[in-house]
């Protein structure tokens, strides 16, 4: 919940920055409406998104000190950017700060998944990770309907100001926070180097080349699909702010329906079938989202976010299976970094796409349609159901190289 009010306040109130950093008139282009064009609001998102690649050393550390340190130093010190952000003098400003905050929040988001995932069994794996999906969508949700609410009061100043609140709480959630047995256990292998930059074997890289593929191009349709879409709607088509709020309340609503579905197929269906038909679900609402009316805004994202919430819990849950404890936090890493190019290549195209004319729904379609034909890659992966991720990847014991892993379960 921390870390989803700090880490989306940029994009709930990114029109009211465009607003304050530019000037808004009564014309016809995206610079017009909103106060930076879109290419500006495209180059700062992407900064913004680029800056989370610094979170892949940071969650590598994590496999050498363990998940609990890093988790909550993380977040502190990404909300207290956040809080600084509040001051910025000018646009650039903001984007310099709020990117000095992101790949802390990054790193606590990743570590939050990888914690929730060796914290439990396969039974309530999926479940679990739906859990911490659904406590970042609650942080981020308060944000927007704060933001939509009380923009006119707060300002973007106020809202990230606020980011103080999850931050003076954050020490009455470490203290229920103990560090999972599962890496307590990996710590004791004899041999255990330092992670570079999430360095991984040779036997690990081509599962994490497809989860990467994968991360990289959910990314290249969030990245823009949840960017520009509070822009979208209160500069462009100019949506109440009441409205606004009013949608995404229902979107919690539908989130959380999503989040039940989600871990409920990935337990039965399995890991696989569920993310491929929920990323082809969340390519065709984002589209639908931005293809130009109010009903299709409201209806494209309040299913869109039922669509992304029920992709989470079975995406999340094949990841965490696929690897063993000791690389495991660097392979979170990675998946960020992955989603962090992904979500710059889409926040540029879709940008200089919708510049063109102010054509969001062009944009939305060329960008968002690579994710379809890209759900085949999860028939690249091994199904994970039912399976422990020390089945497929035994752990050395205390006493034992590190390097003496080896995949028990090939496929399945």
């Amino acid at each position: 919940m921390a870390v989803g009010f700090g880490q989306f306040g940029a994009v709930a109130a990114l029109g009211d920055v465009a607003r304050s950093f530019g000037r808004v008139t009564h014309g016809a282009t995206i610079a017009e409406q909103a106060g930076l064009s879109g290419t500006e609001l495209g180059i700062g998102l992407a900064i913004l998104r680029l800056a989370s690649v610094a979170s892949l050393p940071l969650t590598g550390i994590a496999d050498r000190f363990g998940r609990r340190r890093m988790l909550f130093a993380s977040c502190a010190l990404g909300l207290c950017l956040t809080v600084a952000a509040a001051a910025s003098p000018g646009y650039w400003w903001f984007v310099a700060i709020f990117a000095l905050g992101r790949p802390l929040l990054s790193t606590a988001s990743a570590l939050a998944q990888v914690t929730a995932a060796e914290q439990t069994d396969t039974r309530n794996r999926a479940r679990a990770i739906a859990l911490i999906a659904a406590g970042y969508g609650v942080g981020s949700g308060l944000t927007a309907v704060i933001n939509s609410l009380a923009s006119s009061s707060l300002g973007f100043r106020g809202l990230f100001a606020l980011a103080a609140v999850p931050l003076v709480l954050l020490p009455l959630a470490a203290r229920q926070v103990s560090e999972p047995d599962r890496f307590v256990v990996a710590a004791t292998a004899a041999e255990r180097p330092m992670p570079v930059i999430g360095a991984l074997g040779p036997e690990f890289r081509r599962r994490l080349v497809v989860v990467a593929a994968i991360s990289f191009t959910i990314a290249v349709m969030t990245g823009p699909a949840n960017s520009f879409v509070y822009l979208y709607s209160e500069n462009v088509l100019r949506v109440p702010g009441l409205v606004v709020a009013l949608m995404v309340v229902a979107a919690g609503v539908t989130g959380f329906g999503g989040l039940v579905l989600g871990q409920w197929l990935a337990d039965r269906a399995g890991r696989r079938p569920t993310g491929a038909l929920t990323m082809i679900a969340m390519a065709l609402l984002a589209m639908l989202t931005y293809s130009g009316s109010r009903p299709a805004l409201v209806v494209g994202y309040v299913l869109g976010v039922m669509a992304a919430s029920a992709f989470a819990p079975a995406a999340g849950a094949l990841a965490n299976e696929l690897f063993p404890t000791s690389v495991r936090a660097s392979v979170a890493g990675w998946e960020v970094v992955a989603s962090v190019l992904g979500a710059v290549v889409g926040l540029l195209a879709f940008g200089a796409i919708a510049d063109v004319g102010n054509r969001f729904s062009i944009a939305a379609v060329v960008v968002f349609a690579v994710a379809i034909p890209a759900a085949a890659l999860f028939w690249f992966l091994p199904e994970t159901r039912g399976l422990e991720p020390e089945e497929l990847w035994p752990e050395p014991g205390p006493g034992a190289p590190a390097g003496d892993e080896s995949p028990k379960v090939a496929s399945s």
